[in-house]
């Protein structure tokens, strides 16, 4: 974000004006702009601001959330760069960890028992929202086994505010992956299913070769990809077929019968409107324009 340049385009005078960046007066305006769009911005459904941890701990936590696939989410900002911010919210998190029951109730509360009974513990996170970043504060989430995004925030004249991941861990060690298991279960009945590990392999390879901010998260009835949103959500193999949920708009696309499908509406496991129905190595490749495009918006 900071080397990104925008222009106001002048029609009238067919030229453009440099729109220059800057931060936030007071770090009260970035938090204020981020929860009252958090799901656009994070994909996190705001929950409290402010959040306090009682008074042993005597702490507040900017903002909490709970993201597409489940995982509370604690949301620090800084107006500029502040290099203990890091530390701050991964205090946070374990309280969080520590205090699930009253997380949980807050869940309920605000979305529901349903919301509440899927909370996945398995995968907290951390977003820090700031000016910037040092190397350092890099090196720093890389090192700790915790889900941790870096988000450098820009504010560009009256009315644009930018986002930029500047770091993104998954943190701790993968699981195994669920559609690998189910796959080598189905090799064992023959060809068919040998044929579906190794395609579920090869759009594992091409989604996680979109970017380097690319998270796998597993769950128990797809996996996620994602950036700071689910970008895509592959399901368990079926006998024939994988089938792949993208953030991409079915109205802008050409539907394909037996190939693209519009799910607006319809209940699937993973988020996303656009179903890609799998079945060949010839169909990943003519899925990555989709792949790309759904990274693209996220």
């Amino acid at each position: 974000m900071v080397s990104l340049k925008l222009f106001r385009v002048d029609t009238t005078k067919r030229g453009m004006t440099e729109v220059m960046p800057r931060l936030a007066e007071v770090e009260a305006e970035v938090q204020g702009l981020v929860e009252a769009s958090m799901e656009t911005l994070l994909g996190v459904r705001f929950l409290a601001s402010e959040f306090s941890t009682g008074p042993v701990h005597g702490g507040r936590i900017d903002s909490l959330g709970l993201d597409e696939n489940g995982a509370p989410v604690i949301v620090e900002y800084k107006r500029g760069t502040d290099a203990g911010v890091i530390n701050q919210g991964l205090f946070y998190l374990s309280w969080l960890v520590d205090h699930r029951a009253e997380f949980e109730r807050l869940v309920r509360d605000r979305l529901g028992a349903t919301a509440a009974s899927r909370v996945r513990w398995s995968g907290p996170r951390l977003i820090c929202v700031a000016g910037d970043f040092t190397r350092y504060d890099v090196h720093a989430v890389r090192e700790h086994r915790r889900s941790i995004d870096l988000v450098r925030y820009r504010l560009f004249g009256a009315d644009l505010f930018g986002l930029e991941t500047v770091a993104s861990v998954s943190g701790g060690i993968q699981v195994a992956s669920r559609v690998r298991r189910q796959a080598v279960a189905q090799a064992a009945d023959g060809v068919k299913g040998a044929a579906m590990l190794e395609l579920a392999g090869a759009v594992d390879e091409a989604l996680l070769g979109l970017g380097d901010g690319v998270k796998r998260v597993e769950l128990k009835t797809y996996r996620a990809y994602q950036r700071l949103r689910n970008f895509a959500c592959l399901c368990p193999p079926q006998r024939t077929k994988l089938l792949v949920y993208l953030k991409v708009d079915p109205k802008d696309v050409d539907l394909v019968p037996g190939f693209t499908r519009d799910v607006t509406g319809l209940g699937h496991h993973g988020t996303g409107d656009l179903e890609v129905q799998v079945r060949t190595p010839r169909d990943v490749e003519r899925a990555l324009e989709y792949f790309r495009a759904s990274y693209a918006v996220t």
